[in-house]
């Protein structure tokens, strides 16, 4: 088995993207999939970096699940313990986007948000030897709404605490993948004491935490080693270590958003697998994460899809060469 410093948890889906930027659900005519789902969109971006992830979650034992698992081991991820459900189709989201590029959530391939694989990953499907080697675990929040996952998910923290990995924890709030909308902060709050490393937007700060300021988060969950929120085109504020700081987004043409916050996040964590603790011990090395960080989330974003947008380690390396002296 090849070690991982990086396991990412949770679901692997296909996103249908409307050919039409700007119009409505009911008028969009033709759709082009992608493989997506945020943990499974880190997986990828680590391993086209050149750090090594494995992927641990469930999609349908049918062409989209088959597809997803194939695409992310071409990528470089170790699939070993991904798990193919037998009897639950691999989850469609469509996805509207304006002329701008920037995306919605709309709609699943059906009605009911439970009846996907990833809402049904049992507890014991979670295997030990899948966390050997393992420096950070990477897990987002939209498990927590269904039971069998969101017991999965816990089980997967234990298996992490005893691996002393560090908890890297992207909220990515999507109402729409809960049953009952009204109980997730709650859920959610409580599942983020878990964390050493949370990434959220400043829509995420402000729905959980009431502010935008990462210091102030940082202060309601003393566990924290570093706080990142994401802005957009606004930017980025982090508090890594001691080190409070902004960076400014990148000025690129943008073709679609889908994925850029994973893209930035796996930018983060390269980092964090090259350098360790040192990627912020000083306010200078803080801020250069965060600006590799941010370039990996903007050259995602001058391509359609998630996975298939992602740069390589050169892309990046070139990207900020060119715009160093101008930020």
């Amino acid at each position: 088995m090849t070690p991982a410093p990086v396991l990412c948890f949770g679901e692997a889906l296909v996103d249908c993207l409307a050919d039409q930027p700007g119009l409505p659900l009911a008028a969009v005519t033709s759709w082009t999939t992608y493989p997506g789902g945020a943990p499974a969109n880190v997986a990828a971006a680590l391993a086209k970096l050149g750090s090594t992830s494995r992927f641990v979650g469930c999609v349908g034992n049918d062409e989209s699940g088959r597809a997803l698992i194939a695409t992310l081991a071409e990528a470089g991820v170790n699939c070993d313990y991904a798990t193919l459900h037998r009897t639950l189709p691999t989850r469609l989201v469509y996805v509207l986007r304006d002329q701008q590029g920037d995306r919605h959530f709309a709609a699943f391939s059906q009605p009911d948000p439970t009846c996907f694989a990833d809402a049904q990953f049992k507890p014991e499907w979670v295997a030990p030897e899948s966390f050997d080697a393992l420096q950070f675990l990477v897990m987002g929040t939209l498990g927590l709404a269904y039971p069998d996952t969101g017991r999965a998910m816990t089980q997967v923290l234990r298996y992490g605490e005893d691996k002393c990995a560090k908890v890297v924890i992207d909220v990515n709030w999507r109402p729409m993948f809960w049953p009952d909308p009204a109980v997730a902060p709650a859920i959610i709050l409580k599942f983020l004491q878990q964390a050493n490393f949370l990434k959220l937007s400043v829509d995420e700060a402000h729905w959980l935490f009431g502010t935008d300021d990462p210091k102030i988060i940082r202060q309601q969950l003393n566990q924290l080693e570093g706080v990142l929120i994401t802005a957009g085109n606004a930017g980025c504020t982090y508090y890594l270590g001691a080190h409070y700081g902004a960076v400014p987004a990148f000025e690129v043409d943008v073709e679609d958003t889908t994925g850029a916050g994973d893209a930035f996040l796996a930018g983060f964590l390269h980092q964090l697998c090259e350098q360790g603790m040192g990627a912020f011990a000083t306010p200078e090395s803080a801020k250069a994460t965060v600006t590799f960080a941010s370039a990996v989330g903007a050259l995602a974003t001058l391509r359609p899809g998630a996975i298939a947008a992602q740069p390589t380690r050169r892309e990046v390396e070139a990207f900020l060469y060119l715009h160093q002296g101008i930020r």
